[in-house]
């Protein structure tokens, strides 16, 4: 039963890798030739939320790796673990709505004052708490996709005022993503990123 239980796990781990990579070529594809910066038009609702999604999955299913695996040893079910996965994506797809119905072309002043608030946010007790939830097993997708969300907000505000349609920024935002869900909290690793998004952000106010 172990070993089954351990072949499940496994098995949900790499469909979900594997899921975070095929969106990862489709945003790639996608997004190809649509970064305008802080001028970046989304296109049609229905093209930007499906490439929205694809983003998400692509960026976000990588960090949730520890909590796919316990759940997929808990509920030894492949369906009920692919419900899981796709109700985490639900979360971020549906927060991509919300921002298309407020997000518009802007100033590189606007995109400097959200950069300077993300960097801000990563020291917030709010930022700290969700994170360590993000971390923490939990009983169905939808509630880690709300811890994640409160957690990871601030980078994607920043993805949104700095290039919506940016691979690069998107491949950076990843990044930072996946290390604060796979690692613990360090003060002096989370102050020094902090610090360097207020930086920017006051460069690019500059």
């Amino acid at each position: 039963m172990a070993d089954r239980t351990y072949a499940d796990s496994k098995r949900s781990v790499a469909i979900t890798l594997v899921i975070a990579a095929g969106c990862w070529a489709i945003s790639v594809t996608q997004m190809r030739g649509m970064d305008m910066g802080v001028g970046t038009q989304l296109g049609s609702f229905g093209f930007f939320v499906g490439v929205w999604a694809a983003m998400m999955a692509a960026m976000m299913l990588p960090g949730t790796v520890p909590a796919v695996s316990t759940f997929a040893r808990t509920h030894r079910r492949v369906g009920a673990t692919t419900m899981f996965v796709a109700a985490y994506v639900a979360v971020w797809t549906l927060f991509g709505v919300a921002a298309y119905a407020v997000y518009r072309p802007h100033s590189t002043t606007a995109a400097g004052v959200v950069t300077i608030a993300a960097g801000l946010y990563e020291l917030t007790p709010i930022k700290q708490r969700a994170r360590q939830r993000c971390r923490q097993p939990v009983s169905s997708g939808f509630h880690l996709g709300l811890h994640c969300m409160r957690s990871s907000i601030g980078l994607m505000l920043l993805l949104l005022a700095l290039g919506a349609m940016s691979i690069a920024w998107m491949a950076v935002i990843a990044a930072l993503v996946v290390v604060q869900k796979l690692f613990p909290p360090r003060r002096t690793v989370d102050a020094a990123i902090a610090l360097a998004l207020v930086a920017f952000g006051v460069v690019i106010l500059t």
